[in-house]
C-alpha cells in the first residue's frame, strides 16, 4: 500500500474504518438458508462467529450462558465486578446512576477491590454447569498468577487481553509475561490481543495462540487513541491481520482465527469485518442495549477504571430487545441493530458465499461516507469489543 507523505521526512499508510469500505455483490447469489455461520475455534465448535465482549456490563454468568446458548462464545471478565464482590448486582445498578463526572473515580474505586479466587472458581463452574464453553478473560499482567486457579477451575479457553498485547514486552523492572513460554505451559487454548499490524499478529500468533484479537482504539468508550494516541482504523488492521493468518499458515500450515476486536454499530459492520478477512467478532455495546444486560444499557471499557490513567468512560446504549432479538432476531428497527447475523446471512448470500471463509474472498471498494450522497447512520456510544 502506498505511503502518504505527512510532511518531511515522515509518512505513513492510508487506513480505512469500516464505515469507509463496502462489499461489492458479485454475479452469484443464493439462499439465505443455505449460508453456514458455523465458527470452529481450537475444539470447540459455535453456530456464530461472536465472542461477547469481555466487559461487566455485557457479560455475567447469566448472559454468558444465554449467549453460548443461541450459539455464540462469551467471555466473562475474570479481572472484573464478577470475581471482585459476590453480587455485583446493586454497583452494576448504581454505576449506571452514577453523574458523569465522578463516574470514573467510583469505578477506581469499586475496581480496587482484590479478585478473589473462590469466585473465579465459582464463576467458571456455573458456565461449565450450565452446559456451554467456558472463557474468561484476564490482563497479561495477571495471566502468570492466576494461572493455576484457570486450570483448577477447568477453564476451557483463555483470552489474554490488555490495550496493546505484544509477543515481546521489555522491562527493567518486573519480569515480563514470555507468551510463547505461558501459552505452550498451559492445557488451554488461548486468544490474545490486541494488535493492529500485520508484524505485530503475526508475532502473537507465532506464540501458539489459537486466536488473535484485532483492533485498538477504535471504539467510542475506549479512549486509547485520545488518551495515548495509537490505533488503527478497524478494516486496515483486520486485513493486516488476514495477511499474517495466510503467512503464518504458509510457514506452519496452522490456521490462527483473527477475530475483530472494534465498534460494531449494525449486522452490516460485522459482515464487512469478515469480508476484509475476519473469521469472527468480539461485540460488545450492541449487547449492552439487551434485555439481560446486567448493567441494564450501559457499558465501560477494560481500562475504564484504571486507577492512574483511565481510557474510556461509561456509555448509555439505547435498549433494542433481547439477547435472541439482537443476535439472530427478529429485528425490528431499520437500522441493522437487531438480528445482527441475520443480516450477516443476508450479506453473504447475496454475494454468493456459502461459509465465513469463502466471505473472505468477497470484493470490497474504498467508498467513504463524505464522498457518498447515502444517508449517514448517526453517531452511536460503543464500548470496548462494540
Amino acid at each position: 500500500m502506498a505511503e502518504v507523505e505527512i510532511g518531511i521526512g515522515k509518512s505513513g499508510r492510508q487506513g480505512y474504518a469500516l464505515e469507509d469500505i463496502v462489499i461489492v455483490p458479485s454475479r452469484r447469489t443464493r439462499d439465505a438458508e443455505d449460508v453456514d455461520l458455523s465458527w470452529r475455534l481450537d475444539a470447540f465448535d459455535f453456530a456464530l462467529p461472536l465472542m461477547a465482549a469481555p466487559t461487566d456490563g455485557v457479560v455475567s454468568p447469566a448472559t454468558a450462558i444465554e449467549i453460548g446458548r443461541l450459539g455464540g462464545l462469551a467471555v466473562l471478565n475474570l479481572d472484573g465486578l464478577w470475581t471482585r464482590y459476590e453480587d455485583p448486582s446493586p454497583l452494576l445498578a448504581e454505576i449506571g446512576k452514577l453523574e458523569p463526572g465522578v463516574v470514573t473515580l467510583r469505578l477506581q474505586e469499586l475496581y480496587a477491590q482484590p479478585v478473589q479466587p473462590e469466585l473465579v472458581r465459582a464463576q467458571i463452574g456455573a458456565m461449565r454447569d450450565a452446559g456451554i464453553v467456558s472463557c474468561g478473560a484476564v490482563t497479561p499482567q495477571r495471566a502468570a498468577s492466576i494461572a493455576d486457579v484457570l486450570l483448577e477451575a477447568e477453564l476451557e479457553v483463555l483470552v489474554i487481553q490488555g490495550t496493546a498485547v505484544s509477543a515481546e514486552h521489555v522491562s527493567k523492572g518486573a519480569e515480563p509475561l514470555d507468551l510463547k513460554r505461558f501459552i505452550r505451559q498451559l492445557d488451554i487454548p488461548v486468544v490474545v490481543g490486541g494488535c493492529a499490524s500485520y508484524q505485530a499478529a503475526l508475532h502473537l500468533m507465532r506464540t501458539g495462540a489459537v486466536g488473535v484479537l484485532v483492533g485498538v482504539g477504535s471504539s467510542d468508550a475506549c479512549a486509547t487513541r485520545d488518551v495515548l494516541g495509537i490505533g488503527s482504523p478497524l478494516a486496515t488492521a483486520i486485513a493486516d491481520g488476514a495477511g499474517a493468518r495466510t503467512r503464518h499458515l504458509e510457514e506452519t500450515g496452522v490456521y490462527v482465527q483473527v477475530i475483530a476486536d472494534g465498534r460494531f454499530a449494525s449486522g452490516g459492520d460485522i459482515a464487512k469485518a469478515i469480508a476484509c478477512g475476519a473469521d469472527a467478532v468480539m461485540v460488545g455495546s450492541p449487547l449492552a442495549a439487551a434485555d439481560e444486560a446486567p448493567a441494564g444499557g450501559f457499558n465501560w471499557g477494560a481500562a475504564a477504571q484504571h486507577p492512574s490513567l483511565p481510557r474510556g468512560t461509561r456509555v448509555e446504549i439505547e435498549r433494542r430487545g433481547s439477547l435472541e432479538e439482537i443476535l439472530v432476531g427478529p429485528g425490528h428497527d431499520d437500522g441493522g441493530r437487531t438480528n445482527l447475523f441475520g443480516a450477516v446471512r443476508s450479506a453473504m448470500a447475496s454475494c454468493g458465499y456459502a461459509t465465513v471463509r469463502e466471505f473472505h474472498k468477497a470484493e470490497v471498494m474504498v467508498a467513504p461516507l463524505s464522498l457518498l450522497g447515502d444517508r449517514v447512520r448517526p453517531a452511536e456510544p460503543a464500548g470496548r469489543g462494540s
